[in-house]
Order: C-alpha cells, then structure tokens, then sequence
C-alpha cells in the first residue's frame, strides 16, 4: 500500500514539473521572426522617395529638397527592377481596373481631308462676247435685258451698216460677172473673197447663201448668240452708234462652274490634280456638291500667302451661282512616304495645256489638237495604283505634347508588361494618324488606358510624355521656390508683324494674362470682364494680315474663345480656360517675345485631378488660376519667352 502511494506521489511531481516547465517558463524570444522581416523590409526597401516628388529617389531617408517632406520607402521587388525606364508591368486586376485596350498597328492606305474655302466663279472657256466688226448703229435689241437666258443661235440684236450693204452688193456683182464670164478664175476669185468679208464681217454661212440664192440685199446683220448661256453684260443700246471692236454682249454658260479656292502652303503637299472634291454653299445647307481638281497655280500671292486651287463642277440645273462662298473638302490619299497618290488617273492622258481634258488613248486635244500626253507629265502627284500603304494607328493611341508624341507598346511574350515609345506621327486621316517612325505592323499599341499608365510612370518618378527628351516630369512645384530647371527658351526667331498686328497681339497676351490674374482672384464678375476684353482684342484682329505660320495657331485658338466667355460659373470658366490657354500656347511661342515682350507658361499638375493644366503669364510670379487662394502658390514656369540666361533653359 505504502510502494503504490509513493509511486502516484513520485509521479504527480514529475507532472507538476513537466507542466509548469510548459505553462511557467519565460517566453521565448521572438525577435528572430521580427528581425528577418525587418531585414527583408530593408532589403526591399534600399530606395526612398518623396511622395509629392516621385522623381526624387535616395538611397537612405531624409527630407524631400524640394518641399522638405520626409522621405518615404520604395519597395523594389523583382519585376520592377526588371522594368526599363520607359516600362511598367500591370497585373491582370491592373490592367482590368485601367480598361486598358489594344490594337494592331496596321498598314492601309489613309484618307486625309483638307478642308478649304473659296468662291463660284465663271468657267472661263464658257464665256462670250459678241463684239461688232464694223461701223453702224443698233436698229433693233433682241436681248435687252442682262440676265436674260438665250439659246445657241437666237438672236440679239440687229446692226444697220452702210459698208454691209456695200460688201453685198459686191457680192451680188461678182456672181453676176461670173455667170457672164462664164466662172472665170479671176471672177470665181473675187467671189471667194467677197464672200470672206461678208463671213469676217459677221454674216454666217447660211445667211451668205440666202443673199446669194435670193438677190437681195439684207439691210441689217442680225447678231446671234454663240452659245447657250446667260446675258451677263449689256453694253448694246438701241439706236446707239458703234464702232468696229466694240463690245455689245458678254454671255456665260453657266452649266458648268469654276470653284476657286485657297490652300495655304502648308496645304500643298496634300493637293494633287486629279482629286476629288465635297464643298458646300449656304443657299443649299446640308446638301454636298462635287467637283475635281483640275488646276493648282504655280504662284503663290505674296499678300494672301496662298495658292489658287481650281475645281471643276457641274451645274446642270444653274443652282451654283458665280461669287457664292464655298466650304470645300479636298480627299486625299496618302501612301507610304507621304506620297499623296491619285490612282484613278493612272493610264489615262491628258493636255499640258488644257489639263482638264482626260482621254484612255493618245490622240488630239479637242480643244487645241496637241497631242495629248501621259497624265504623269502633267499630274503633281503620282498615279500609281501599286505605292505601298503607309502604317496606321488609331487617333486615341498617341499621347501628344508639343511636338512630341507618345504611345505605349505591349511587349509580345511578356503579358502586362508596356513600354513607353516617342514615335513621329504624319497627318491625321479621319480616326486614325499615320506613322512615319516608330512603329512596326502587327505592334499592339494601347489605345485606351494609356494616360493611366503614363500617369504610373510619372508617379513612379519615370519617363513620361511630361518629360521630354526621355527625361521624367519636373514633378510639383510652388511659387515659393524658383526653378532651376523648369523653363524652355522659345525659338529666339520671330516671324515679321506690321506695327498694328503687333501691338494686338500684345494686347492679347496682356489681356490673357489679365483673365489668369482674375481667375486666381476667385472673382467671377471680374473673370467675366476679363474675357470679354480678350475677346474684343481678338475680334479687332484682321486674319488677312496674319503672316501664314501664325494663322493656323490663331485658328485653334478662335473657337475656345466663345464657350470661354459664355462659361455660367468660375468653375465652369476654370475648366474652358485650361484648353483655350493650351491652344494659345503654340501662338505665343510662334509669335516671340520680339512680337509681344516677356511672356511665360505656367503649369500646375494637381489641376483637374492631377491632369495638370497651363496658362499665360507675363511675369513668373505664380497665381494660381485654378485652384485661386485655395493654393495660390502652385505651380511652375515651363516656358519662358525672351529670357536669356541659362536658368531658363530646360536641364
């Protein structure tokens, strides 16, 4: 009994012992877990940044330089240290969330529009005078009134002239001397010549064997008209005496008309004989007429900067009238290269001297009998069918700054993955640019979602379409400092203005920075007055004046300036000034400080959601137009006009 209660006593102990070892005993150090995370933390974490300031990248902690916020840890993990400095990597809840969509690069032919204005005029070989050949007087006026609409042949008026009725009579002599003679040479001679002046003289074939087969003398020539057309000048008079050479009638056949318009030289490497035509008048509003280009003048006029364009048109009903103002669209098609190819015509031959003229096979010119040419002499462009299509990309794909444009890649093979590419871009052609550089057929480039990539870029401190040359965006700056770096020196060449056109322009960018000032005030009646003072400076400029390479930068400013000045609220206002003030970037920098003194652009990039937005100042103070006293101090100088020190060229 004793043994068996030792043992259950002996074996308690050891229990107790056993289990206070488990429950009493000191916890075991868990700084070892802690430590190894922290290490991997640190070992991600080897680069820090400033969160206002992405492009600001240290290898230790610290203040931001620039806004002297502390620094933040950047985890580097294995496919950003993959990335290039134009690459991101977005994973497939990334790229869901960013609607990111692609599509091929493709090769096509592109359609391009240039859309010109001009004016109806008359078909210069549809015209005719009537014009008397000799001395008399108008007895009788037929077509009295101009406007009048008369057929081929009908008649016009009647002219009394003693020396007709002596030719006649001639005439009449002369056949009576051959029938006597019994048609000698020398009577049938003078016949022949008689009967040449009563044809120079105006008598018509008909109206010469009428006399002849008659005997009788007519005592008025009778004017008829050449051809069908209208009476477009009436300088004939009933009973007014004329002389030899002078005019009576002017006619013009209207079913056919000339419509002249204007290509300003940047519009020529587009324009090619041969191309087809759309224009509209204001008599006829949705309705669309056609013609085909069927000259383009060799001269520029030196007062207008632009070229003549001639187009063809039928006017089979008359409702085209001469002097009517047209709103015209010229189609061309661009292959590779630019070349702006017309393959309708390939084949075909026409006249270098009446172009309009367009035959299957050589021959003669039914107009002037030169033998007619192949259509390449005589064309500008090229009418081969086989030139090779240019490459396309869809017009929402390309990023464009400036002069620069930008898109982003799907790299084959590696799925997320994007790089950024600075590409040249051609002309636009409807929904799609073509590309001259930069991209090869079957890429995928995106054509939604790229902003928020670049966005991600330009957060992460990378190249993006905000940092030109490759470099990243200067990131977010305020007033308080000046920049270092941040300002681009305009072109130091300016175009040549007449005194009046500079000082409206200098009104104009007085005025525009008055309108910024105004909006960083917070003061909508004062904004208000504000536009309505760069839209009178605006109204008072004369386009015709504007030297050609300042004419397409004001034209993109013009239509902003409306909805601008009819904005119902400041923050209506602040949104229309953004894009007008874009536009208006382009124009002070062709314009140059010569022109228009010290100009500077400003941006802030927290506008709008952070897209960041421009405007037009003459000193580099900022106030801020978008935000007002909310953040007055935002925002940095990223051209300068004028200035020549080096701080304000772009690092």
């Amino acid at each position: 009994m004793k043994r068996k209660t030792v043992i259950l006593v002996l074996a308690s102990l050891a229990l107790g012992l056993i289990l206070g070892r488990i429950f009493l005993a000191p916890s075991a150090p868990r700084h070892d877990a802690n430590e190894n995370t922290a290490v991997s933390t640190a070992a991600k974490a080897q680069i820090w940044t400033c969160s206002m300031h992405p492009q600001i990248r240290k290898p230790q902690p610290g203040q931001c330089p620039l806004c002297g916020m502390d620094l933040i840890p950047v985890s580097t993990g294995a496919s950003e240290a993959d990335e290039g400095p134009r690459e991101i990597v977005l994973s497939k809840n990334a790229r869901k969330l960013a609607e990111v969509e692609t599509t091929p690069v493709v090769r096509r032919f592109a359609d391009v529009d240039i859309r010109l204005v001009g004016k109806i005029r008359f078909d210069e070989t549809r015209l005719a005078s009537i014009v008397s050949r000799v001395p008399g007087r108008i007895d009788r006026l037929y077509a009295n009134v101009t406007g009048t609409r008369v057929n081929r042949g009908e008649h016009l008026a009647d002219l009394y002239s003693p020396e007709l009725i002596s030719a006649q009579q001639e005439l009449l002599q002369a056949i009576q001397a051959s029938g006597e003679a019994g048609a000698s040479g020398l009577t049938s001679s003078l016949v022949a010549a008689t009967r040449e002046k009563l044809r120079l003289w105006g008598f018509s074939t008909e109206q010469i064997a009428e006399i002849e087969t008659s005997r009788k003398i007519k005592d008025h020539l009778t004017f008829l008209a050449p051809i069908g057309g209208i009476v477009i000048e009436k300088e004939a008079l009933e009973g007014m005496s004329v002389e030899t050479g002078m005019r009576l009638f002017s006619l013009a056949d209207l079913s056919a008309v000339w419509v002249t318009l204007d290509a300003y030289e940047s519009d020529l490497m587009r324009l090619r004989y041969g191309q087809q035509v759309d224009f509209e008048v204001e008599a006829y509003p949705g309705e669309t007429f056609h013609g085909t280009i069927a000259f383009i003048d060799p001269v520029l006029d030196a007062m207008t900067r632009t070229v003549k364009v001639r187009v063809n048109a039928a006017n089979p009903e008359g409702r085209l009238k001469p002097e009517m103002f047209v709103r015209a669209v010229v189609h061309a098609r661009v292959a590779e290269g630019g070349i702006v190819s017309v393959p309708d015509l390939e084949g075909k031959w026409s006249c270098t001297m009446h172009p309009e003229v367009i035959a299957d096979q050589p021959g003669p010119c039914p107009v002037c009998e030169m033998p007619l040419v192949p259509i390449r002499e005589v064309v500008n462009g090229d009418a081969r069918a086989s030139i090779e299509p240019p490459l396309l990309i869809p017009a929402s794909a390309p990023l464009i700054t400036g002069t620069r444009a930008i898109v982003y890649v799907a790299q084959p093979g590696d799925e997320g993955r994007f790089e950024g590419r600075e590409i040249v871009l051609g002309p636009r052609a409807g929904d799609f640019y073509v590309v001259n550089e930069g991209l090869e057929e079957g890429e995928l480039v995106v054509t939604r979602g790229s902003f928020k990539i670049d966005s991600s870029l330009q957060i992460q401190g990378k190249a993006s379409m905000m940092g030109e040359g490759g470099q990243p965006v200067s990131g977010h700056e305020h007033g308080a400092a000046k920049p270092a770096a941040a300002a681009k020196k305009a072109p130091e060449e300016a175009v040549s203005l007449t005194e009046p056109v500079k000082m409206q322009m200098k009104q104009f960018v007085d005025r525009l920075a008055g309108l910024a000032d105004a909006l960083a005030s917070d003061d909508f009646d004062k904004a208000q007055k504000a536009a309505q003072n760069v839209k009178a400076v605006m109204a008072q400029v004369d386009m015709g004046l504007l030297p050609q390479t300042i004419h397409e930068p004001w034209m993109n400013v013009l239509p902003g300036m409306n909805e601008l000045v009819q904005a119902p609220d400041l923050a209506r206002m602040r949104e229309r000034f953004a894009p007008f003030s874009e536009a208006a970037r382009p124009l002070i920098r062709a314009l140059g400080a010569e022109n228009i003194g010290p100009a500077y652009v400003l941006r802030c990039p927290m506008a709008f959601d952070n897209k960041g937005a421009v405007w037009v100042y003459r000193t580099e103070d900022v106030r801020n137009p978008y935000f007002g006293a909310a953040m007055l101090r935002c925002g940095s100088t990223v051209e300068a006009l004028g200035d020549k020190s080096e701080e304000h060229r772009h690092e």
